[in-house]
């Protein structure tokens, strides 16, 4: 079976829709850590009026997330990321995450 270069890989219904946004999510987390730490460290102070509390950090959150997922580059930058790994799965038969663990030195 050949490999597809990066420009012919037709994507699944599932990977555009449910694998794609998944790795956005993350990365948007990332890239929004620092209101995803205040608005956490609003909710352990808080307890159950972290509704009222916490209102200010989680619109800044929800904001900074929403950004990423409606941005049309971040998308694409996501889905050449997922298509890269796809093609190293199919070339190796290594999933991304064993890939990344070192293998033992010595025996």
């Amino acid at each position: 079976m050949e490999t597809a270069n990066e420009g012919e890989v037709r994507l699944r219904h599932v990977e555009k829709d449910v694998l794609i946004p998944q790795m956005m999510r993350e990365k948007a987390r990332e890239r929004c850590a620092e209101r995803v730490e205040a608005f956490s460290h609003c909710c352990k102070d808080s307890g159950f009026s972290m509704a009222w509390k916490c209102r200010e950090e989680n619109n800044a959150l929800k904001e900074c997330l929403t950004q990423h997922y409606q941005d049309p580059a971040f998308y694409e930058l996501c889905k050449q990321e997922y298509i890269k790994q796809k093609l190293d799965y199919e070339r190796t038969g290594i999933p991304a995450l064993n890939r990344k663990q070192k293998l033992p030195t010595s025996m």
